[in-house]
């Protein structure tokens, strides 16, 4: 009987890893907002790593980390590093790519608590009197993050922190 629900839980744990070989190399979290603002005033918010301490929804989860800027104060070359507690983990940002005032795109280099290297980007689009900002997450997904993702979503994850961080854009740009 016990050979038996061993070799049930084997085949079942077998089908879950081949399961997880089937799942996208790549991975993609993105959320939106419209802030009634414009990009102009938007753009610099975002394209100053030291102004995301204001609005971004990670700075709140451990307010004692550890932050070091290198290079310059905005656009390509900006570096921002950190280093938290376990939820928080520690890595590096880049700015890497900017066209004022519609587009930024960032290298993150994650260290802690596992090694990943993802963009993050941001596009902000007119509309009206009003700005549609989306924020966005992508890079590989390797195969250790395909089997974590059968017990874990990173939509839900990433996408609530990229919803208060966009609420806390909103506000801050339409004061």
């Amino acid at each position: 009987m016990i050979k038996a629900i061993l070799i049930v839980l084997l085949v079942i744990l077998l089908a879950m890893l081949i399961y997880a070989a089937t799942k996208p190399d790549t991975f993609r979290v993105q959320r939106s907002i419209t802030i009634k603002a414009t990009p102009e005033t938007i753009f610099p918010l975002i394209n100053d790593l030291h102004s995301m301490q204001t609005w971004s929804a990670w700075e709140k989860v451990d307010p004692g980390m550890k932050r070091t800027y290198r290079g310059a104060t905005s656009g390509p070359g900006a570096v921002y590093e950190w280093e938290g507690n376990q939820e928080i983990g520690q890595g590096r940002m880049e700015i890497i790519d900017v066209t004022p005032p519609a587009k930024i795109s960032i290298r993150m280099d994650f260290i802690k608590p596992f090694p990943a290297q993802n963009t993050l980007e941001f596009v902000l689009q007119t509309e009206g009197n009003s700005t549609h900002v989306t924020q966005a997450i992508f890079g590989p997904s390797p195969y250790i993050s395909k089997v974590m993702s059968l017990v874990f979503s990173m939509d839900k994850m990433i996408g609530g922190k990229f919803e208060e961080s966009l609420a806390e854009l909103k506000a801050t740009a339409e004061k």
